[in-house]
This record gives structure tokens, sequence and C-alpha cells, in this order.
């Protein structure tokens, strides 16, 4: 078991908190076979990129503001098949207000649709590909979710499950757990550590003390561990040790 002391956690929605796989799949086949692309390279660039960053890549010959707006439209008027992921709703009702944020490469209507739709609750602090000029990787989402909870990079703890989304937490200097629902272990090197989805992620403690900019400290642990790196904390000695 391990343990990551933070003062709010951040969250990634679709793989980590909401299983969107069929919708994501049943829509971006369908503009796929529209445009007569490959499917095997748009696929396999999507992981957690922002809608018009994708397009840009697979079919830089169409205006992908126009392309990416139409799949968005498309994808949140998509329900079927959506739900939450298992202790998704527990991890995130258990965090006190102002401890917690979701970060998401989708626009703002469709991260409402699915949040509503999966009977989640609702973050104080949500970025989406709306709220930014560069998507994940870079680290621009991540620190735009910090800056909103008014809590410094290093006390923020990232729950990913694409290799965009890690590289971006890092690159914002936050530690990250990645959940392995859409890519396997292999693919999220440089997580702190990786487990099967989030109900292997449990709170020990949260702090009853404000700490500097706020944010009660947040103490949680991973029960099952795929793959791990060694643990930095930057909040010790103030906050004490990770083990």
């Amino acid at each position: 078991m391990k343990q990551f002391l933070c003062r709010a956690v951040i969250f990634d929605l679709d793989g980590v908190l909401i299983d969107s796989s069929a919708v994501v799949q049943r829509q971006w086949q369908r503009w796929i076979a529209e445009h007569g692309l490959d499917p095997n390279q748009a696929l396999n660039v999507m992981g957690g990129r922002r809608l018009v960053e994708i397009i840009r890549h697979v079919a830089p010959h169409l205006n992908p503001e126009y392309e990416a707006n139409r799949l968005a439209a498309w994808e949140a008027a998509d329900t079927d098949g959506l739900c939450e992921i298992e202790g998704a709703s527990q991890l995130v009702s258990a965090l006190p207000k102002g401890t917690w944020a979701v970060v998401t490469s989708g626009n703002r209507n469709t991260a409402l649709t699915r949040l509503t739709y999966a009977r989640l609750p609702m973050p104080d602090v949500l970025v989406t590909a709306d709220d930014v000029t560069q998507g994940k990787p870079h680290p621009e989402p991540y620190l735009r979710a910090a800056e909103r909870l008014d809590i410094p990079p290093a006390g923020c703890l990232v729950v990913e499950d694409a290799s965009a989304g890690v590289e971006a937490a890092r690159a914002a200097g936050m530690r990250v757990i990645a959940v392995a629902t859409t890519h396997s272990p292999d693919a999220l090197e440089g997580a702190d550590a990786i487990t099967a989805d989030v109900s292997d992620i449990q709170i020990v403690t949260i702090g009853d003390e404000a700490v500097q900019r706020g944010g009660r400290p947040v103490r949680l642990s991973v029960s099952q561990i795929i793959q791990t790196s060694p643990i930095h904390c930057p909040l010790a000695p103030s906050l004490g040790i990770c083990s």
C-alpha cells in the first residue's frame, strides 16, 4: 500500500470517473467513416487529447474547429452506455469542498452532460477544452485547475488514465496516480503509482486545519498497485512524509 499526502486531488473525467468508451468509440467511428479515414491512425492518437488537436493530426485537410464542434455535439447528445466507474462517486463525495477538481479534454457541454447522467457530484472547479489554449500533454489544463483551487501545483495530486494526461500533470509539477482503465500500464510511464481504477484509492485522513493558501491536507492510500515509482512528497516536512 502506498500513501500520498496532498491539498487537492484533480481528476481527469473520461476513463477515471466515467466510462464513456462506448460513446467515444461509436461517435469517432461515425466521424471516421464519414471522412473515409484510417480508423487505426485516428484511434491510436486519441489518448486524452482535445478533439481539435486530434483532428489536426489525423485530418489536416479539414477545418479542425468546425469538425471538433460537430464531434463534440454528437458526443454530448449520446449517453448510451455512459456509467460511473466503480468507486468514483464515493471517492469524490468524501473530499471536502475546495479540495478537488476535474480536468477534461472534452468541452464543457459534454463534461456537464456526462457528470449529470452518471449522477456524480459537480466539482467546484471544472477545467475543459473550452478553458485552455493548449491541451494535454501541455501542463496548462492542470495549472489552470490549481490556480482556480488556489493551491500550489506541488500540493495537487492528479488521477489520470492516459499518457498525455500523465505527461501534462508531471510538467505542471504534480504527482500522478494512473488508472489502467483505458490503456495498459506500460503506456502510463511516469506515474507515481498505477492501479486498476479509482476503487483502489481510499481517503485515509482529512486534516482539520487550513494550510497556507488553503486546502485541508488529505492523505490517500492506493491499495492495489500494478506498478509504482518512487513517491516524492513536496509538502514535507510541513505536512509530513509520504510513506
